[in-house]
């Protein structure tokens, strides 16, 4: 029985103290790195926003953003970002099939192979850049270089939790060879 409790209290203090280091490293704004490509998965705000703006400076040669609902099309998209319209016409694509992050890295594998792209920046929330990271990676493999871009944001305690959460079982399942 003491070795049980033991065993709890020390998955506990692991737990917690990988949930303190989870916050404390949240990423913010890469700077200076260029890639082949930009990818945006829906869902928070200001990611498009950023991805938009370095699209905009030749930070990559396209953007994919993925998860975008499927009656969305890229003028309706482009008309809510003033000032982008030439950027939408030539670089931005939309990605119709996603509906979660897991889905979001299978479509932005296959665009990124489509593309023959060895590079990627992940825009997307400071908070959620770990998991999505995570995902896209593994559904790309060893052949594409993804790199964190996370976008600040002020999340709320419970969102932080679950996020934690998710990812911790996201890593479980991936290390035990993806079977759930």
């Amino acid at each position: 029985m003491r070795f049980i409790l033991r065993l709890v209290i020390l998955l506990v203090v692991l737990w917690a103290g990988g949930f303190g280091i989870f916050v404390a490293t949240m990423p913010g704004p890469l700077e200076g790195a260029e890639t082949d490509a930009i990818v945006v998965p829906t869902g928070g705000a200001g990611r498009i926003d950023r991805g938009l703006k370095l699209i905009a400076q030749h930070a990559a040669k396209r953007m994919l953003v993925t998860g975008v609902a499927p009656a969305v099309r890229p003028a309706e998209l482009a008309a809510q970002y003033r000032g982008y319209s030439k950027v939408f016409a030539c670089c931005v694509d939309l990605g119709h099939d996603a509906v979660d992050t897991r889905s979001n890295a299978d479509e932005t594998a296959a665009w990124l192979k489509e593309h023959g792209y060895k590079s990627v920046r992940l825009v997307t929330s400071d908070w959620h850049l770990a998991r999505a990271r995570l995902e896209l990676v593994n559904a790309l493999g060893s052949d594409v270089t993804v790199v964190g871009d996370g976008v600040a944001t002020r999340p709320k305690f419970l969102t932080l939790l679950s996020e934690y959460n998710k990812l911790i079982v996201r890593r479980v399942a991936i290390l035990s060879g993806g079977l759930w």
